[in-house]
């Protein structure tokens, strides 16, 4: 499919999550072309509740004017601005506290949060029941043909059969991201480790709790706010979501096993109330409490991150993937969905100075592109796979790992507030005006 310097930028997204739908409206807040392609029958997300923290709010203020104000919307309030962990072990006391910010790091069910956002996309731009299959470059063509090869698009083929052009496809298609595979393939070869996050050999569970049960078992103070309880090898984190009217439970605990023991690609299993209840055995009367909310069967989720085998980069031509596609990062630091949207920031505000380009006639938009992904990958490399290795640390003073910072809340304070600090207080418009400045060093 040949194209000519003037047709306007188009570009693919796929994966329907949160990565991919913040870009979707970051691009449409910035007039640029493109499709979205989810794989399932309609929007949906997976999981309970989420937290966004105060790096992320301000990148969706940059991002597009109804994303933050729709967050905002359905955002639970605060009963207390801060994080809380106590002792779920032995003496229940508080270890320590850590300010959030003026109704900062709020949370709210996905779905919710989900639904509020899509709600801004048209219609016409998501394609539903499309699984990526394959991303084909165009056909080399003679230097005489009147269409360079370099201006011509890219060929998705999806699983159904169908087929779609795109001048450059971003995934934001999760954790068994597809399109990751792609960038990381090459022929008669087969794929590499990074291909496939890694077991974190931890496993977690999570419920959403109606709040007259989970006051009646644990108290309208703990109900109300967030908190988490540490102990040997695993945590638990509670905090209210829907108005007040659910307690959002994820229970996290640590597996001896070095692998997870289901087939490859499945991160979920069956569970039960029992498993739970073993890993919490002697612990205090709350975590009993809230041990005791949750149903007899659920699925237990594998944890999974990118830690041991990290992309070497995060693109390759003009495809790239972003979000958890990118950097899968546990829960445990409340920072995975924030950094895709970080993510969306960056590539939006870059696809918006490649449009500008190739409309005013300055460089080519297959080679803008490329070198648009080439910065994207610059600026979010570093930054996002510390946050994995963090997260994996955090969970670590979570679970005691460390007997000299068990016990002790100053030397657990400084070492979860460095880490939680060091993502929060970020420049992430900064960070998008600095991608700005090395596409425009690079191209001028």
């Amino acid at each position: 499919m040949a194209a000519t310097p003037n047709d306007p930028l188009h570009i693919a997204i796929i994966g329907g999550g949160i990565t991919g739908v913040n870009l979707a409206l970051g691009l449409q807040a910035r007039n640029i072309s493109y499709t979205l392609y989810e794989r399932a029958p309609s929007f949906s997300e997976i999981g309970a509740g989420i937290g966004f923290s105060p790096n992320a709010e301000r990148a969706m203020a940059a991002l597009h004017s109804g994303v933050l104000e729709s967050f905002k919307r359905v955002a639970n309030p605060n009963g207390e601005d801060y994080f809380q962990w106590i002792d779920g072990h032995d003496t229940g006391n508080l270890i320590f506290k850590l300010y959030v910010g003026k109704n900062g790091f709020q949370g709210g069910r996905r779905s919710d949060i989900l639904d509020g956002w899509t709600k801004l996309i048209p219609p016409a731009n998501v394609r539903f029941g499309k699984e990526i299959d394959a991303i084909e470059q165009p056909s080399p063509k003679p230097r005489s043909s009147p269409a360079s090869s370099s201006l011509e698009k890219l060929t998705l083929r999806f699983k159904d059969g169908t087929t779609a052009h795109a001048d450059a496809v971003i995934g934001c298609d999760g954790i068994r991201s597809r399109v990751r595979e792609i960038i990381l393939s090459s022929p008669a070869k087969p794929l590499p480790p990074a291909a496939n996050p890694s077991y974190t050999q931890k496993f977690c569970y999570r419920a959403l709790v109606p709040m007259a049960a989970a006051s009646a078992a644990i108290g309208a103070h703990a109900s109300t706010t967030r908190f988490m309880y540490n102990g040997p090898g695993a945590h638990i984190i509670t905090y209210p979501v829907a108005d007040n009217s659910l307690l959002n439970i994820l229970a996290v605990i640590s597996d001896p096993s070095l692998t997870w023991p289901h087939p490859p690609g499945q991160h979920t299993a069956p569970g039960s109330k029992a498993e739970a209840a073993a890993a919490f055995a002697g612990w205090n009367p709350t975590v009993q409490g809230i041990v005791g909310l949750l149903p007899d069967a659920m699925d237990k989720w594998g944890i999974f991150d990118t830690a041991d085998h990290p992309m070497p980069a995060y693109h390759r031509g003009r495809a790239c993937v972003a979000g958890d596609a990118a950097h899968a990062t546990g829960p445990h630091l409340g920072a995975g969905g924030g950094m895709g949207v970080e993510d969306a920031l960056v590539l939006a505000w870059l696809m918006a100075e490649v449009q500008w380009k190739v409309e005013c006639g300055r460089g080519e938009k297959a080679a803008l592109l490329e070198r648009a992904l080439d910065v994207y990958n610059t600026v979010r490399y570093e930054r996002t796979q510390a946050v994995v290795r963090a997260t994996r640390e955090a969970c670590d003073l979570f679970h005691w790992r460390d007997p000299e910072i068990r016990g002790d809340g100053a030397k657990f304070g400084r070492e979860i507030t460095e880490r939680f600090h060091r993502i929060w207080e970020y420049d992430v418009v900064g960070m998008a005006e600095e991608a700005l400045a090395r596409l425009t060093a690079s191209v001028s």
